[in-house]
C-alpha cells in the first residue's frame, strides 16, 4: 500500500513546537525590556535611550550577518524601501513612543497597551491582505488579551477600562502610537521575508532605524550626549541591545515568516505577564492570583489562535 499523504503532515507538525518555544522566549526577554527600560529613562532621553539600544544593536547584528551570511548583501530598490519602513516604524517610531512612555507612567501600566498589538495586527492583516479571520483565531485574540488585561489590572478590568478613559494623556497616546507602530511593522516584515533572511531583514532596519534616530539627535535644539554612564546604564543598555533586539527581533521575524504575522503577534500578550513576574522576582512583588488566571487565559488564548 502507498503511503498516505497525511503522514508527511503529521511528521511536519513538530517543526513548529521551536518556534512557538521562541516566541515565549521573546516574550519573556521583551518582558524585561520595561524593567530596563524604566531604568533608563531616569538618566536619559527618549531619544538617547533609543540611540543607545540600537548603536549597540547594530554594530552587534552587522557582525553576526558578516560572520553567518558572509557580507552585508546588497538590495533592490524593493528591498530597500520595505527594510526603510521597517526601520522606520519598528525602530525609529516605536522606541521614540515607548521610552517616551515610559518616561512619563509606570511601566504596569505601559505594559497594559502591548496587549493590544494582536488587536492591531490582525486588523491591519485583514485589511492589507483581505485575509479572512476565523472565529476560532478571533476568540484566541480576545482570551489573550482578556488574560494579558487581568494580569496588569490585579482582576480589576472595569477598573482599568475606566481609568484610561478618565485620564488618557500624552504617556498614553505615545504608548498608542507605538502600538500601531509595532503593527506596521510587523505587517510589512511578511514581505520583507520573501527575499532576504530574518537576520539581514532585522540588520537592514535596525540600520534605517538607527540612522533615522541620529539624524534626529543632530538636528534637535536640546542635544544630549551620553555624559556619565554608570554601570546601571550600561547594563540597561546592554540588555536592551542584546536580549531586547538582537535575539528576539531574529526570532520574531522567524516567526512571521513561519506561521503568519497575525498568529505570531499574539505571543506578545505573553509580554506584559513576563513583565509582572519579573517584577516579582526581581522587585520582590507579590504574585496573586490575578495574574495566575491572566497566566492561564493568556496560554489558553495563544493556543486557540495558533490551533491547526
Amino acid at each position: 500500500m502507498q503511503p498516505t499523504t497525511s503522514t508527511s503532515n503529521d511528521l511536519a507538525l513538530p517543526s513548529i513546537w521551536p518556534i512557538y518555544f521562541k516566541l515565549v522566549l521573546v516574550a519573556l526577554l521583551w518582558g524585561g525590556t520595561f524593567i530596563a527600560g524604566r531604568l533608563l529613562a531616569e538618566s536619559l532621553s527618549p531619544l538617547m535611550s533609543a540611540i543607545g539600544r540600537f548603536g549597540l544593536a547594530v554594530f552587534i547584528l552587522i557582525l553576526l550577518t558578516i560572520k553567518l551570511e558572509g557580507r552585508l548583501p546588497k538590495l533592490s530598490l524593493r528591498q530597500v524601501a520595505i527594510t526603510f519602513t521597517l526601520g522606520l516604524t519598528g525602530i525609529f517610531t516605536y522606541n521614540l513612543f515607548f521610552f517616551t512612555a515610559l518616561s512619563e507612567m509606570p511601566a504596569s501600566r505601559t505594559a497594559l497597551f502591548v496587549a493590544f498589538n494582536p488587536i492591531a495586527t490582525a486588523v491591519l492583516v485583514s485589511l492589507l491582505y483581505r485575509e479572512k479571520i476565523s472565529f476560532q483565531k478571533l476568540l484566541g485574540i480576545f482570551v489573550a488579551v482578556l488574560g494579558a488585561l487581568t494580569v496588569i489590572s490585579n482582576g480589576h478590568l472595569l477598573t482599568v477600562i475606566q481609568d484610561i478613559s478618565q485620564a488618557f494623556g500624552h504617556g498614553e497616546f505615545s504608548m498608542l502610537c507605538a502600538v500601531i507602530s509595532w503593527a506596521i511593522y510587523t505587517v510589512v516584515g511578511r514581505k520583507a521575508l520573501l527575499g532576504l533572511s530574518p537576520l539581514v531583514s532585522t540588520t537592514y532596519a535596525a540600520i534605517w532605524g538607527l540612522l533615522l534616530l541620529l539624524m534626529m539627535w543632530l538636528y534637535s535644539p536640546n542635544v544630549q550626549v551620553l555624559s556619565e554612564l554608570n554601570w546601571k546604564v550600561c547594563a540597561a543598555i546592554g540588555y536592551l541591545a542584546i536580549f531586547g533586539t538582537v535575539i528576539p527581533f531574529i526570532w520574531y521575524y522567524q516567526g512571521i515568516k513561519k506561521i503568519g504575522a497575525a498568529q505570531t503577534s499574539v505571543f506578545t500578550n505573553f509580554v506584559p505577564l513576563f513583565g509582572v513576574l519579573l517584577g516579582a522576582l526581581l522587585l520582590n512583588e507579590q504574585i496573586s492570583s490575578s495574574m495566575l488566571l491572566g497566566g492561564a487565559l493568556v496560554i489558553t488564548g495563544v493556543v486557540l489562535t495558533n490551533r491547526r
